[in-house]
């Protein structure tokens, strides 16, 4: 496999992009905006420049890499003659159900289809294609150029053939990659994101504020980061979402997500995407918020 196609040119998709073309793929990024395109063609670039200047790549590496993406607002004729898929559009169900809809239609049947979507079902989302048996879960973790981590999501369906081919490229792109099994939330958020909606919850209820919760859990746990910081940085509406998904799949009040999510949520409080969540990002500086806004 040496052609690549990129679903969605967001934070995961340009991250994507990027570890594949600096590895010799030549990948074909897929996006509706052309916008979005070029925006993501700049971060790989100033993620690019960030490297050579430490000196961890030349400017060899970095040409050769650029040269390796090329964009497409069409999925029709970004798919012609890849090889593997990884979709990494927005965590929602419906469209990933729809794009892999036409993925099945535009690739040939021995293409590999791959979703890097976090708790979504591969099982589910293969069973809308005609290949079952070549659908498989990529979760790569953000920032995708520096975290090492790969977890492989077998569907029902999914051979072991597929699954051990993703590993093995997994490894040529210089991560680690995890098999795990297709239930809600896989491994990685399974176990984060109800210890995210706890921190939400202890906030809510007055017991520690936002900074006190994050330093608990920095220094007291030796989390490189604190819970509610993390949750900014992946974005709150994508927290949501998969507590959701957990909530939904097990049934289990524990995964209910905290009303406070739902609210900020709701009020457009994204993280540091939309510039506010538990601190505000305003200029690219984190700064407290007021304590009262978290007793809604």
């Amino acid at each position: 496999m040496k052609k690549i196609a990129v679903i969605g040119a967001g934070t995961m998709g340009n991250g994507i992009a990027h570890v594949f073309a600096q590895s010799g793929f030549e990948v074909s990024l897929i996006d509706i905006s052309q916008i979005s395109l070029d925006k993501a063609v700049a971060t790989v670039t100033k993620n690019l420049d960030r490297l050579l200047a430490k000196e961890r790549i030349t400017e060899e590496v970095k040409n050769s890499t650029l040269g390796n993406i090329s964009t497409f607002t069409d999925m029709a004729e970004g798919v012609k003659g890849i090889d593997l898929v990884v979709e990494a559009a927005t965590e929602n169900v419906d469209l990933k159900l729809k794009i892999f809809k036409q993925l099945d239609e535009l690739t040939s049947d021995n293409v590999i289809l791959a979703s890097n979507t976090s708790s979504i079902s591969i099982t589910k989302i293969a069973a809308v294609t005609g290949r079952p048996d070549k659908v498989i879960g990529m979760h790569f973790m953000n920032p995708v150029p520096i975290m090492k981590l790969v977890e492989i999501i077998r569907g029902y369906a999914t051979t072991d053939e597929v699954t051990n081919s993703i590993m093995e490229m997994s490894k040529t792109l210089g991560k680690v990659p995890v098999e795990v099994n297709d239930y809600p939330g896989f491994v990685a958020n399974r176990i984060l994101m109800p210890m995210i909606n706890e921190a939400i919850i202890t906030l809510h209820e007055g017991v520690a504020g936002v900074e006190e919760i994050d330093t608990v859990m920095k220094l007291g746990m030796a989390h490189p980061m604190g819970p509610l910081q993390l949750a900014d940085f992946i974005g709150l509406d994508t927290c949501l979402s998969i507590m959701e998904v957990l909530y939904d799949g097990f049934g289990n009040s524990k995964y209910a997500p905290c009303p406070l999510l739902v609210n900020m949520v709701m009020a457009g409080k994204m993280g540091r995407k939309s510039g506010e969540g538990f601190y505000s990002w305003s200029h690219g500086t984190k700064e407290l918020i007021v304590a009262d806004n978290f007793k809604k």
